[in-house]
């Protein structure tokens, strides 16, 4: 099989509540063209944003499955309680019945907020237990209930990972947000281009020195686009660590994440020496799997001007010899499910292979 551990789906614009274009919160204009919030909007620059031309751009690219995330624009962050929590709710609800619709070609998240861990309790319960959704996605930054903006991997937010140990979990740490808290002019796409890549470096930081990986071991969590400054700036960690133990008292070295079966990387690198790097630095390609992070722009898609197609980079590194064939499909395949747990859920597995296929 080959299965997309990173992708995103759009509701059409018939399926978003009145309530959330009323107050401006998100979405889709009559023609398709725009997502929209209060003050911004972005292009829909493919077609398979959507349900029934996603299942054909798969069906094109020989996509067998993918691991559909929430929409990064409905973290919740800023909004009212009551908004927020009716937004997750249709979110997780719209998921929910995309994996249900199509359960051999969809897995998809769910979303919680932080910031208010006793509902976002009651969430996970409702969206496992009733929903049979298993992968729990969160931003690499949150808005407390105070009007600060903290790492997910913050004390105040344990209960939440010891409820997704308790579930065994699949975890995604997806950046977004950045321009609310960095105070830089959002201009040149920096905050999508830089900033998204220092905040997963940044939520990486805290959940390896939390040393959450083994303290909750029944959940595996995934960093988006390979985490990827966090590999190159792993020397510097290590070397403040050591460095300057007075202000790591109580914490977890960073060298033993490295290579930990807990922790995985998606592919979204966009170059093979990035690639090449993150091999090393994880001790190989268990830990690594694909992400396209599909249907935008930044993810591997089909681009002549990016001279890009879905898997493009996984092929460039097995003609330079950055990684076999067989770990091509390791990363394809075994690694995505690993991380999703379907190798110990039957059920899950079944699901996905399509043996239990269930009537839309």
């Amino acid at each position: 099989m080959r299965i997309n551990g990173h992708s995103h789906l759009l509701p059409y614009p018939e399926q978003v509540p009145a309530f959330m274009k009323e107050k401006e919160i998100f979405w889709i204009d009559e023609d398709r063209k725009f997502m929209l919030q209060k003050n911004w909007k972005r292009p829909v620059t493919d077609s398979s944003f959507f349900l029934h031309e996603k299942l054909e751009w798969m069906a094109k690219n020989q996509i067998d499955h993918a691991v559909v995330l929430n929409l990064s624009q409905l973290y919740g962050n800023g909004l009212r309680m009551e908004e927020m929590k009716q937004v997750l709710r249709w979110q997780n609800d719209f998921n929910a019945k995309v994996q249900a619709d199509h359960p051999d070609k969809f897995t998809c998240g769910f979303v919680i907020h932080a910031g208010f861990v006793r509902s976002a309790l009651w969430e996970m319960e409702r969206c496992v237990e009733e929903l049979d959704l298993r992968v729990l996605c969160l931003p690499t930054h949150y808005l407390d209930s105070t009007g600060t903006w903290r790492t997910i991997f913050d004390p105040e937010t344990e209960p939440i990972f010891e409820l997704a140990n308790h579930y065994g979990l699949a975890v995604e740490i997806h950046p977004y947000d950045g321009e609310k808290f960095i105070q830089l002019e959002n201009t040149a796409w920096r905050f999508h281009l830089v900033w998204m890549l220092a905040q997963c470096a940044d939520s990486y930081h805290f959940f390896t020195l939390n040393g959450y990986h083994e303290r909750y071991p029944n959940m595996r969590t995934c960093f988006a686009h390979g985490g990827q400054l966090a590999q190159i700036s792993l020397g510097r960690r290590i070397q403040g660590f050591d460095g300057r133990p007075d202000l790591f008292e109580g914490k977890a070295h960073p060298r033993k994440a490295v290579g930990h079966p807990n922790i995985f990387f998606d592919t979204l690198v966009h170059d093979t020496l990035s690639l090449d790097l993150m091999m090393k630095r994880n001790k190989g390609a268990d830990q690594i799997m694909v992400g396209l992070d599909d249907p935008y722009p930044l993810g591997e898609m089909e681009s002549t001007p990016q001279s890009s197609y879905p898997g493009k980079l996984l092929d460039l590194a097995v003609e330079e010899g950055i990684i076999t064939r067989e770990q091509q499909q390791e990363m394809w395949e075994a690694n995505v499910l690993r991380w999703l747990g379907a190798d110990k859920n039957e059920a899950m597995m079944n699901r996905i292979r399509g043996s239990q296929k269930t009537p839309a």
